[in-house]
């Protein structure tokens, strides 16, 4: 083995060579996970949920640039909406909106497709995003943890999984979200790979015996430029992608210390701070703010976005005479932005407090209604048709267990996929405990389930074995893993009428709603 040979080796380790199963495996569960996505996706036709703001903002954008504020309250304008009458906005009064434009511009996006009217286009967008991110994670599981099998296996909890089916049918920004930041994760995972396979060719081609005091300048980094995209396009949908930055951006520094410690340089933290860091920052942070900016291109085009010219007849204060006055009209929209997130108090039926939510203790009803005999194909005296986002609970209850799991692994082993999987639940679920006084849901967890089905797989990966184990063990170990996967795929499909907004009898929907009521 050469010496180049041998740097990859330490830095890379195994790499699975069935190139071919390694994409049609996930290719496949996500052609499986896409076709019940989409089947009957536009059913029920009416705004279910949070719809109510943020399809009909979609349709302000693709008409007007920007959000607008519509003619009455929700429950007169709804049904207007869903019978064919889109154009309900007040055309010169722009709406206070407490969330940056992106998620809706992908939901329009949908919309300029199959038309405001049709609610197949209002979900469509999201639908796609869910599919596509049954296949990054599968593709993602199998770089991390170097097993095709391992990728398959997250890709098929995803798929099959309950709390994520249920967003991917609907047109709410929290998936969009989840996309987003999962895109950003699975490139700097790239990224990882790409930078130590350049580092050990670099380090190889220096002759034998060559002092490493810093390392060799690993240059341009691709894979870091769309993290920082993907991570700006997070944060023009939610504010809650700015901590994925932050912590993401710290990681993929840190593990560039790892790798120039692991080929010898002796000044390893210092070369990550001067030679990765500022580059690093530049390529995600500098990255994600021009990306973010650039999200309220409609805004600053409006003349009626709500406070585009606020700053106009007011004098700048603190010295601040030299920024344009939209940039201060549009930072005093974002003032008042966060003082809505900081003080939404008022108490909801179905908030829940984030320790819940990681074993979907409290799930979120989003749409129920109660045909009668005759009514909507009711066979019965009184029947249910809703939808609520409850998670498929084996999935989470492992993954709720596996933070135990990946604590141990990265703080006694080093396990450095542990610790990529804990970064991720840290930039996206931990923030949440900070603003327990907040009016707050259970259906936000699916931007952090993507780790949550990282630490399972992970969980289940040590259950399968390692290549050096027996046989017996091997066997035991897969039947368990297929037993787990049979088991969540039986409790999805036990779910199934009340994902989907099936008319089914009432004593029915309070079989499966028992469950989560005890929890």
């Amino acid at each position: 083995m050469t010496r180049g040979e041998q740097l990859r080796t330490r830095l890379l380790g195994f790499r699975p060579s069935d190139t071919l199963w390694g994409w049609f495996g996930p290719l496949l569960i996500a052609a499986l996970g896409g076709v019940i996505r989409f089947w009957r996706l536009d059913r029920p036709h009416q705004l279910v949920f949070d719809e109510t703001y943020y399809v009909k903002q979609g349709v302000s954008m693709l008409d007007h640039g920007v959000e607008l504020r519509w003619q009455g309250d929700g429950e007169k304008v709804d049904p207007w909406f869903t019978h064919g009458t889109t154009d309900v906005f007040i055309s010169t009064d722009g709406d206070m909106v407490v969330h940056p434009p992106v998620g809706k511009w992908v939901i329009a996006a949908g919309e300029w497709l199959f038309g405001a009217d049709s609610s197949w286009g209002w979900r469509f967008s999201v639908a796609v995003l869910g599919t596509l991110s049954i296949l990054m994670i599968g593709r993602i599981a199998r770089r991390l943890f170097r097993s095709t099998l391992l990728g398959c296996v997250a890709a098929f909890l995803l798929a099959f999984e309950g709390h994520h089916f249920v967003h991917s049918r609907t047109g709410l920004l929290d998936l969009i979200l989840m996309f987003f930041l999962l895109a950003g994760f699975g490139a700097l995972l790239i990224d990882r790979d790409w930078s130590r396979a350049k580092l050990a060719r670099k380090v190889a081609a220096l002759p034998a015996g060559t002092t490493l005091d810093w390392g060799p300048w690993l240059g341009a980094r691709p894979w870091r430029w769309v993290a920082g995209l993907s991570l700006g396009l997070a944060m023009g949908t939610k504010w809650s992608g700015l901590y994925a930055l932050a912590v993401f951006g710290l990681m993929t520094v840190l593990w560039d210390m790892g790798a120039r410690r692991a080929v010898g340089v002796r000044h390893w933290i210092a070369a990550g701070v001067v030679k990765d860091g500022p580059l690093a920052f530049i390529a995600m942070v500098g990255t994600a703010f021009v990306t973010y900016i650039a999200s309220y291109v409609g805004w600053f085009r409006s003349e009626h976005g709500y406070d585009r010219h606020w700053a106009e007849s007011r004098a700048a204060e603190g010295g601040f005479g030299w920024v344009p006055d939209p940039l201060r009209s549009l930072w005093h929209y974002h003032a008042e932005m966060y003082d809505f997130h900081v003080h939404l108090t008022s108490k909801h039926t179905y908030q829940a407090n984030p320790w819940s939510w990681i074993v979907q203790g409290r799930p979120t009803s989003f749409f129920y209604e109660g045909p009668t005999k005759g009514d909507a194909g009711c066979a019965v005296d009184q029947c249910s048709k809703a939808i609520h986002s409850i998670g498929t609970v084996p999935v989470w209850w492992l993954g709720a267990l596996s933070i135990l799991v990946l604590g141990v692994h990265w703080a006694l082993r080093r396990d450095w996929r542990a610790g990529a999987i804990l970064a991720g639940l840290a930039a996206t679920y931990l923030p949440w405990f900070t603003i327990q006084h907040r009016t707050i849901y259970g259906f936000y967890s699916v931007a952090f389930e993507p780790w949550v089905v990282l630490g399972a797989t992970f969980v289940l990966g040590l259950v399968l074995g390692r290549r050096e184990d027996s046989l017996l063990r091997r066997r035991a170990g897969l039947a368990s893993v297929l037993a787990f996967l049979l088991l969540s795929l039986a409790i999805f499909a036990f779910f199934w009428p009340i994902y989907t907004a099936q008319v089914i009898p009432y004593d029915h929907w309070r079989w499966r709603m028992w469950f989560p009521s005890w929890i």
